[in-house]
């Protein structure tokens, strides 16, 4: 087998169990796998040096797809209600229908960490069979020092082969894609879809299951430091702005998408972003929008002029989820090392297609376990297929249902303690609808989300009059300088008042419906702060 690379570990493929390859290309840097990717037909490169790549069917994760292995490790540590398992035996005929796979084949192996903080890290490493998925999680992880990479032996191992199908009857499958994960073996085995984000999720799965036994809460979330040593946390399910808002030209960026909260404070998981692309604006987005000119930059699904290589960031033809991965360094304000202190400010963001919730409310701790265990946000149509004219409430617990092996009350509790520990403020942040549902009204302005951002960030909110919301309890400003006072109240933005009315019963009703199955593991403090209760009481 011919093996090449800037540095190859002498812990090799063979102690995996691969055999009788063509080729194993360790470590390969950008200038390699771009030039590597592009002489294979994985992609093109644009007008400004970007791979444009495409993923085919698959332009986002399958989670109906994925299995946890079910034994004696995580038999009584998995939240089996929201995780798919897989027997021992399947995963074993999976793994060797994978390593037959692989033979007489080229393969890309990439050397990582997963988690800034050396104390909470672990050793990763990834072997694909395209250049590009080794040159996306290059970037999305965190890169060792090449004296580290000889004696590299990883902890976990992610298998990534696009064009493996897997056998319901022999794997224990849905169909032929799969992604499957052996916390006993260590081994998570990705097959039958070439989208790349199920590596970096594979990772963010491995930690959010290690890590809640250390103290450490992973956390679905990106992270930024003020130039006063204090961070900022910002949950978020995909579309609510966590990457776009946490890309502050006057903070630090820590990261964009997944981090840890240990007894230092908050660390990256990450050594890059994962950024969606569909629609980015260079006014409101710039220092996103620019690494789609750099060299390096792995734009997945962006529609390209075949003749002019020029971009159109407008075009959802071939995804609406379509998404750009770089180095964390491509963004100007970056942190060197992915940690920061402990966080001042937990912001939720959410994005209400249902035009109820306020651009921004305080919540006590309560409040906050509760709608951090609620994960509300709400999907449009275009977003997703099968999706209608009104929009759908989306409840992913802990702003990441799909990424959380345990239950979510060790998460949920978890972060309660921190946040009390630290004295932190908690922040619910409404990125969606005004003046009315989707379709009548109109999205919140990211002028006037960023305006009571930056006043929650640096002190100033919390010293404003506060008033409690009617249906959900919450503290709300009355006024904020530079915010136009009548959006804080979304039922003055909305024509009709009585229809405001019924579609903030309608939101408190499906929170309390989805909550039901959280009220056996919370605190009555926590079940006090549902919506809709103070109001019953009156």
């Amino acid at each position: 087998m011919e093996q090449t690379g800037p540095k190859i570990s002498r812990h090799g493929l063979e102690a995996q169990g691969f055999r009788n390859l063509a080729a194993a290309h360790w470590n390969y840097g950008t200038a390699a796998l771009v030039e590597t990717a592009v002489a294979a037909g994985e992609g093109d490169l644009s007008k400004d040096g970007a791979l444009v790549v495409q993923t085919g069917e698959h332009t986002g994760r399958s989670a109906g797809d994925k299995f946890t292995v079910r034994d004696a490790t995580t038999e009584n540590t998995i939240w089996w209600d929201n995780n798919k398992a897989m027997s021992p035996a399947h995963f074993d005929a999976l793994e060797e229908a994978f390593l037959a796979y692989a033979q007489g084949k080229e393969l890309f192996v990439q050397d990582l960490h997963g988690g800034a903080d050396l104390r909470h890290r672990v050793k990763v490493r990834i072997v694909t069979e395209l250049a590009w998925h080794s040159l996306f999680v290059r970037h999305l992880l965190l890169r060792p020092e090449m004296s580290e990479l000889e004696d590299f032996l990883p902890e976990f191992t992610i298998v990534d082969f696009p064009g493996f199908r897997a056998d319901p009857a022999r794997h224990g499958t849905v169909g032929g894609t799969v992604i499957g994960v052996n916390f006993t073996k260590k081994l998570i085995l990705i097959g039958g879809t070439s989208y790349a984000g199920e590596m970096k999720k594979s990772v963010f799965t491995i930690l959010n299951f290690l890590l809640p036994a250390k103290r450490v809460m992973p956390m679905h979330c990106s992270a930024n430091v003020g130039a006063d040593g204090a961070s900022a946390i910002f949950f978020g399910l995909s579309g609510t702005g966590k990457t776009t808002l946490s890309a502050d030209a006057s903070r630090t960026l820590i990261g964009d998408d997944e981090h840890g909260w240990s007894e230092s404070g908050v660390f990256n998981f990450e050594g890059g972003c994962y950024a969606k692309m569909i629609r980015l604006s260079p006014e409101a987005e710039p220092e996103i929008y620019a690494t789609t000119k750099r060299f390096g930059t792995v734009l997945e699904n962006v529609v390209m002029d075949e003749l002019t290589r020029e971009l159109d960031l407008d075009d959802a033809t071939l995804a609406e989820n379509s998404r750009g991965a770089y180095p964390i360094h491509f963004i100007p304000n970056a942190s060197d090392t992915g940690r920061a202190g402990h966080p001042k400010n937990v912001i939720m963001l959410t994005a209400d297609a249902f035009g109820v919730l306020p651009p921004i409310a305080k919540l006590t701790p309560d409040q906050a376990m509760y709608h951090f265990l609620s994960g509300f946000t709400a999907k449009v149509a275009g977003t997703e297929k099968g999706l209608g004219k009104e929009p759908q409430p989306t409840f992913s617990t802990c702003f990441g249902a799909p990424f959380m092996p345990r239950h979510p009350s060790e998460y949920g509790n978890l972060l309660k303690d921190l946040i009390a520990e630290h004295k932190v403020d908690c922040w619910l942040v409404n990125t969606g609808w005004t003046g009315g549902a989707f379709g009548t009204g109109s999205r919140m302005p990211i002028k006037a989300t960023r305006a009571l951002l930056n006043a929650a960030l640096d002190g100033s909110l919390a010293k404003v009059e506060f008033r409690t919301d009617p249906n959900f309890g919450f503290q709300v400003p009355v006024e904020v300088p530079g915010v136009d006072t009548k959006i804080l109240n979304p039922r003055d933005t909305w024509a009709d008042k009585a229809a405001y009315d019924a579609q903030a019963a309608k939101l408190v009703d499906m929170f309390i419906k989805n909550f039901a199955k959280f009220e056996a593991h919370v605190t009555e403090q926590v079940r006090a702060a549902a919506p809709g209760l103070k109001l019953a009481a009156e």
